[in-house]
C-alpha cells in the first residue's frame, strides 16, 4: 500500500474514533491536556506561541493558550491564505476573530504576521516517535519549512486525544517531526529524536 493511501486510511479511522467522543467529555479531556501542558512545556516570557482554533471534534487548545498567555507568551493563530499557504497572525485579547478557512477562525488582516518558535499543532493521527498525519493539505509542513529557512528552529508539539494514537505512522521526507505529544493522559517527548 502506498503511503498516501495508508495515511488516508489511518486518518479516517482516527477521526471516527475522535468523533465518537461526547462533546462534554472532549472538554474535560482538553482541560486535562492543558494541565499537562502547563506542567511540562517551558518557554521564556515573550516567546511567540502558535495555537489553533479547533474545528469539528478536535481537542480544544484554547484553555492551554490562555494559560500560556498568562505566563507571558505572545500568541498567534494560523490563517489559511490559499490552497498551499498559511501564515501566523498575532492573537491579542479582545481582538475580533474572522473566518480564516477550513472552518477555523483567527485574527484579521490587520493583525501582525509572526514567526512562532513554539507551535501547538492540530493533527488527525500521531505516533510517539514524532510522526504526525495532518489533514492532507501539507499547510503546516510548508509553513514550518519557511520558518526554518528564516533561521528559526521551532519546537513542534502535537495536541490531540489519546484515541488518535497509532503505533507508527508513515513519515515522508517533507513531513515535519514533532518534538512531543500532548494528550489528556500526559506529555510525551518523541522517542528516538
Amino acid at each position: 500500500m502506498d503511503e498516501q493511501k495508508l495515511k488516508a486510511e489511518l486518518r479516517s479511522a482516527a477521526l471516527a474514533r475522535r468523533d465518537a467522543i461526547a462533546p462534554d467529555t472532549r472538554i474535560e479531556k482538553a482541560l486535562d491536556a492543558t494541565a499537562h501542558g502547563v506542567e511540562h512545556i517551558e518557554f521564556n516570557a515573550g516567546t511567540i506561541v502558535s495555537g489553533f482554533f479547533p474545528i469539528r471534534s478536535e481537542i480544544d487548545p484554547r484553555p492551554l493558550m490562555d494559560e500560556f498567555r498568562k505566563l507571558g507568551a505572545r500568541l498567534c493563530l494560523p490563517v489559511v491564505m490559499d490552497k498551499t499557504t498559511i501564515v501566523f497572525r498575532e492573537l491579542v485579547r479582545g481582538a475580533e476573530l474572522v473566518d480564516t478557512g477550513f472552518g477555523t477562525r483567527g485574527p484579521g488582516e490587520d493583525a501582525e504576521v509572526l514567526d512562532p518558535s513554539l507551535l501547538i499543532m492540530p493533527l488527525s493521527v500521531f505516533d510517539l516517535y514524532g510522526g504526525r498525519i495532518g489533514y492532507g493539505a501539507g499547510h503546516y509542513d510548508r509553513a514550518i519549512a519557511k520558518i526554518i529557512d528564516k533561521g528559526i528552529k521551532p519546537r513542534l508539539i502535537g495536541m490531540a486525544f489519546d484515541c488518535q494514537h497509532e503505533e507508527r505512522v508513515p513519515v515522508e521526507a517533507h513531513d515535519q517531526r514533532l518534538e512531543a505529544m500532548l494528550t489528556e493522559s500526559g506529555f510525551y517527548p518523541a522517542k528516538g529524536i
